[in-house]
């Protein structure tokens, strides 16, 4: 989705005002109503709502619904936009906003500065984009019976706040991760890296060396409470070498990003997606950077991983010792009982999780048809952020969204008698 904030600066507060009733009264309401939309805004006169209403309209922020049995609208993804965009201007966290540096399954990237000067990344959450293109797992992400389908809007402004939280919380920890500045309903604002994706190295002065760093960094984030469940080449940034203090003995000389689907190490299936994070970096170190060490019985030192060590890599019984409660405190996945919206959330996460799965499948069996180190950048499917390079906009793909067993087997299935609604939710047609 292409943001265009042309129009920000000719909006009045009064359309701000309308503009925001229309997400209040979205939290229970498909389509809020007209005269709901007059109550929340707090404006005297109907005419002067209604005159915010047209306008708005016409700048595509809220959308009339045809054929709905009341006179109401809808809030849109480019509406949501402008209400986090302007929550930050007036915070004065974001001055000017430049072009995308990357696209995404669930987020948009774009390169954005404060008043100071100060480059930043601003990354807005798309969840039910691209992101649920498959179905592995029967799930149900609403309650039995529901007729409604899964609110994105929501999703992604819940993502983009755990998120938030998760890198606020491990930044304070010392973690190597984007220093966070801001959040506003579905959008981040954090630091920009001044380097490249890990998926374009193919030389490095000290392999053994990124190479244990990378394991100790998932040690460390397990024995914290917690595991990234996405922790690949395509969410690891190598910094740029004029931008690495060589006087500094806690520089790691990368940086992690994206942790929406984080979870506890008290989840289900952590294990599972503690090991699967580590053979994403065996399995990139193998194929790209020739690099596959093996387990010394002869060696004895167990700080580290690869060379020199006496493991090859983590193992999740072995090396995971409880430290820290990082889960506890940003209330991960699997640790205990979620507050109240967020069980949709995890649904999706968890969809998400394994969707990636099959993803990084397709991928491995695309990289061994390689025959040169070059890759194809258009058909990634993650997204990046860099300095030095932009991405193109990806295409948006319709979302398979599940509200109940039916359609999860019709989707499984390929049965024909599915129905797109009018918040873009899939239905069954009788």
């Amino acid at each position: 989705m292409k943001l265009d904030i042309s129009h920000m600066r000719y909006m009045t507060a009064d359309d701000f005002k309308v503009l925001q009733a229309t997400e209040q009264g979205s939290r229970n309401h498909e389509i809020v109503p007209t005269t709901l939309i007059h109550q929340l805004s707090g404006m005297r006169a109907q005419s002067g709502t209604n005159r915010s209403i047209s306008d708005l309209a016409k700048l595509k922020l809220i959308s009339k619904v045809r054929n709905a049995k009341y006179d109401g609208y809808r809030l849109t993804y480019n509406g949501i936009d402008y209400l986090a965009l302007h929550s930050m201007l007036n915070r004065n966290t974001v001055y000017s906003i430049g072009g995308s540096i990357g696209v995404g399954k669930e987020s948009d990237i774009y390169k954005v500065s404060d008043k100071n000067g100060t480059e930043k990344v601003m990354k807005m959450h798309r969840l039910g984009r691209t992101s649920f293109t498959t179905v592995r797992n029967n799930r149900d992400y609403l309650k039995k019976n529901s007729k409604n389908g899964v609110n994105w809007m929501v999703l992604s402004r819940l993502a983009a706040q755990k998120e938030y939280q998760f890198i606020t919380l491990l930044y304070a920890k010392g973690f190597n991760v984007p220093e966070p500045f801001d959040n506003s309903r579905h959008v981040i604002i954090m630091e920009l890296i001044r380097g490249f994706p890990m998926r374009r190295l193919r030389k490095h002065k000290n392999l053994p060396l990124l190479y244990t760093n990378l394991m100790k960094f998932i040690v460390k984030l397990g024995c914290s409470g917690l595991i990234h469940c996405d922790y690949n080449e395509f969410n690891i940034m190598i910094k740029d070498e004029d931008h690495i203090d060589p006087n500094d003995p806690e520089e790691l000389g990368f940086v992690v990003i994206d942790f929406p689907q984080s979870i506890s190490i008290q989840h289900k299936d952590a294990e599972f997606y503690f090991k699967r994070d580590v053979d994403c970096i065996r399995r990139f170190f193998k194929k790209k950077l020739k690099y596959e060490p093996k387990d010394d019985p002869t060696m004895l030192d167990t700080d580290g991983f690869g060379e020199g060590y006496r493991y090859a890599y983590p193992d999740f019984n072995r090396d995971i010792t409880r430290t820290d409660n990082l889960d506890e405190l940003v209330q991960a996945s699997g640790f205990s009982k979620k507050h109240p919206g967020d069980r949709d959330l995890e649904d999706a996460m968890e969809e998400m999780r394994n969707t990636d799965e099959a993803d990084e499948a397709a991928q491995e069996e695309n990289s061994d048809a390689e025959n040169s180190d070059e890759e194809d950048e258009s058909d990634d499917d993650e997204y990046y952020y860099s300095e030095s390079e932009e991405s193109e906009d990806g295409d948006d793909v319709n979302s398979l969204d599940e509200e109940n067993e039916r359609i999860i087997e019709a989707l499984s299935s390929g049965v024909g008698n599915l129905k797109m609604d009018k918040m873009g939710n899939y239905i069954l047609e009788d």
